[in-house]
Parts: structure tokens; sequence; C-alpha cells
């Protein structure tokens, strides 16, 4: 597996873990201690590593 789609592939993972902490945090489930403006920041940090990972994986292409 190249190295490229490795790293996507953990950067989606990373991604989709932030976004739902964020989600979790802005909904208040799990005693997490962020105020609804505070869970934005992960909420962006989580799309940005999910896209750049989609993107990542998106464009590099398989060599045999």
């Amino acid at each position: 597996m190249n190295q490229k789609r490795t790293f996507g592939t953990i950067l989606t993972i990373l991604g989709i873990i932030g976004i739902i902490w964020a989600a979790l945090a802005f909904l208040q489930i799990g005693g997490m201690g962020l105020s609804k403006m505070n869970s934005l920041v992960p909420f962006v940090v989580g799309l940005i590593f999910f896209f750049a990972g989609i993107n990542l994986v998106r464009t590099t292409s398989d060599r045999a």
C-alpha cells in the first residue's frame, strides 16, 4: 500500500473522530467541559483533516 494513501486514511479517520468529538461536545454528552462556541474548534479541525485525507486518498494513484 502506498504511503500517501495510508497517511490519507489516517487523516480521514482522525477527521471523523474530531467531528464526532465536536458533535458530542456541542450536545454536551459525556461530560465534556466545552461550551457550544468552543466545540467549533475541534469540528473545524476535524473537517480539515477529513477533507485533506479524502483528497489524498482520491488523488493518489495505485502503482504495481
